[in-house]
């Protein structure tokens, strides 16, 4: 399924889960710098636009582009491998939570940066599946799945457009409903709605989603998960792979 179809798919409620985290957010402002102009690639329906700049957005899903807020940006149709601007149109290029799904990432990363002087992407570094307990104890399927496999190496994201990388860590309370936001709300991925906002169990297909929703379930009421997980408890913010990419 490609990124378009995938968007199609679950662009109906995706507002319902996500939005802006404030302090994810901060971040990423603050990386773009002094840039009055910012191109927003794979935009969605608008999170983490900043509200004080120039922004215009591109989306190649025609129902996330009708999903965004009257007060959005403007959003044209495109894709990050064949950005339809001139070279150093905009002051910076963002990127946020949509590297994953591209069809070539390398080539996309090398278009942010033909386009603009600066870019600043946010993604998670996939590499390891036992940081996060979701894709430890219950999925083991995440590892082959191909929006995965393409965040294999970091450090050739990074090193495609000469990038630096900082950590980024997840609040418990993350806003953001993306797949790692509820490290330690475990009962929300039990929510159908949180469900349909996280791609990847579109992904991975209904019949292990029933099996994971089910043995986490049972985990949760046995107290096993709890057992499992007592270090997460008493943690603000965790270490899941979250990275900001600055060139």
């Amino acid at each position: 399924m490609s990124r378009v179809q995938l968007y199609d798919t679950i662009g109906a409620t995706y507002t319902v889960t996500r939005r802006t985290e404030p302090r994810i957010a901060s971040r990423i402002w603050a990386a773009l710098d002094d840039a009055r102009t910012v191109l927003n690639v794979g935009a969605g329906t608008g999170s983490y636009e900043p509200p004080d700049r120039d922004v215009l957005a591109l989306e190649p899903s025609a129902l996330m582009r009708s999903r965004r807020p009257a007060h959005a940006a403007p959003c044209v149709a495109g894709s990050a491998e064949n950005l339809p601007f001139d070279d150093q149109s905009f002051d910076a290029a963002m990127a946020v939570c949509t590297v994953h799904h591209w069809q070539d990432p390398i080539a996309g990363l090398r278009e942010m940066r033909r386009v603009a002087r600066r870019v600043v992407v946010f993604l998670f570094d996939t590499r390891d599946p036992g940081q996060f307990w979701l894709t430890r104890d219950y999925l083991p399927e995440f590892a082959g799945l191909r929006s995965c496999r393409i965040l294999a190496s970091l450090t050739e994201l990074a090193g495609a457009i000469d990038a630096r990388t900082e950590p980024v860590p997840v609040p418990w309370d993350c806003a953001d409903g993306f797949f790692e936001a509820y490290w330690r709300r475990p009962e929300a991925h039990l929510d159908e709605h949180v469900r349909r906002g996280v791609s990847v169990w579109t992904e991975v297909g209904p019949d292990v989603e029933r099996r994971v929703v089910h043995s986490l379930r049972d985990d949760l009421a046995s107290g096993r998960w709890a057992d499992r997980n007592r270090d997460l408890v008493g943690l603000d913010a965790a270490e899941l792979g979250a990275r900001l990419l600055i060139a």
